[in-house]
């Protein structure tokens, strides 16, 4: 990410997060607060009809469809542009620990529920996965015959490994699939709207045709400059758990759990 003095034409990375994160806050408030409302009936007299509600419901989860593969496209982004890669892997398994049991609290309605994780294992696996791979194209250059084969099998063997991590011990949200959507990303980094576009096809194809939705994030996508904006780092990090906290103590202060 450049750290240019002059203004760049279109958004910065800092935009591109808050996009991200209005996005999940839309889908998350969804997933929580008004799908139990919904659930249990407990909208208040004079809101409307239920479909309607409904409708909206849906069309909230629709635009929370963005954020995943934004936040799979700054993973790379990340990837690409920090001096410490391994310091990276370490924030990001520090807060996939921090948010589990509000994760949990918010969705499930519990203090743990083993078997669903939060996103941030996912882009931790997406993060490493794209790290070994960076490694073993350094070794392996695909550009020749033989090198190309070896680089296939030992890229298969790694994805392999991430659908055990993702779905059998971990099974954190989005899976295995979210960890193809960031190799993807990562493998097209030269082509980005291609690579995110592609991304969001085997999201659609192999969690939810839903997820055509994220398609919109193109748009922001083909307008970032690729400077970093203003710094407010720990901020997106904290923000994950903090929202889904608060989103947790509301529907128990309502007694919507």
């Amino acid at each position: 990410m450049k750290n240019g003095t002059k203004k760049e034409k279109g958004i910065s990375g800092f935009a591109l997060k808050m996009i991200a994160v209005l996005s999940m806050l839309i889908d998350h408030t969804a997933a929580t607060v008004l799908e139990q409302m919904l659930v249990q009936q407990a909208l208040p007299a004079g809101a409307g009809s239920y479909e309607r509600w409904w409708s909206i419901y849906f069309l909230m989860r629709s635009v929370g469809r963005i954020a995943f593969p934004i936040y799979c496209y700054l993973i790379v982004e990340g990837f690409t542009h920090t001096r410490d890669r391994r310091k990276y892997a370490a924030r990001l398994f520090l807060f996939a620990l921090v948010s589990e049991v509000p994760f949990d609290l918010a969705l499930r309605g519990r203090l743990f529920f083993p078997k669903y994780s939060n996103v941030f294992f996912t882009l931790l696996l997406g993060l490493l996965t794209i790290m070994i791979i960076d490694r073993v194209t350094e070794k392996f250059p695909p550009s020749e015959t033989a090198a190309r084969m070896k680089w296939t099998g030992i890229v298969v063997a790694i994805l392999l490994l991430d659908f055990v991590a993702a779905e059998i011990i971990l099974r954190s949200d989005y899976g295995v699939t979210g960890v193809l959507a960031i190799v993807i990303i990562y493998l097209l980094r030269n082509r980005r709207l291609l690579g995110y576009a592609l991304a969001v096809l085997a999201l659609a194809v192999l969690v939810d045709g839903g997820e055509l939705w994220a398609l919109f994030g193109l748009i922001p996508l083909s307008v970032y400059n690729g400077t970093r904006g203003r710094q407010a780092k720990y901020f997106f990090y904290a923000f994950y758990p903090a929202h889904l906290l608060i989103l947790a103590l509301i529907c128990y202060g309502v007694g919507l759990r």
